[in-house]
């Protein structure tokens, strides 16, 4: 794994569009798509897609808009956001648990209605 992130690491700006538009450009074939279907369904000019394919261009909001139409979203789960604990911070919030519930006021005390 680590070869591959020093991979990605290693490449330019316009290295990395060119990946991206790779992508895309293999995800349409494969799924024989014509730039037209995609662009349509992504709500983008066909000339984006054809710009974010060569690794040219394009916004971070006509990339998702592509990958959307391409039914790929499922690339960005490594961006989400994970908390993660460790086994001490664990424990704390498990002890910080409730135990048992509070007692309930009786009846008896509860002073009875006015007849106002």
């Amino acid at each position: 794994m680590k070869n591959k992130k020093e991979y990605w690491h290693a490449l330019s700006d316009p290295a990395i569009l060119q990946k991206l538009g790779e992508y895309v450009h293999h995800n349409r074939l494969e799924q024989n798509k014509t730039q037209h279907e995609i662009a349509m369904a992504a709500g983008v000019n066909r000339s984006t897609l054809v710009q974010v394919e060569k690794g040219k261009g394009g916004t971070l909001l006509s990339l998702i808009q592509i990958i959307r139409a391409l039914g790929k979203l499922d690339i960005f789960e490594s961006f989400e956001v994970v908390e993660q604990f460790s086994p001490l911070q664990l424990a704390k919030l498990e002890h910080k648990k409730r135990q048992r519930a509070s007692a309930k006021p009786s009846s008896a005390s509860e002073s009875p209605k006015s007849d106002w």
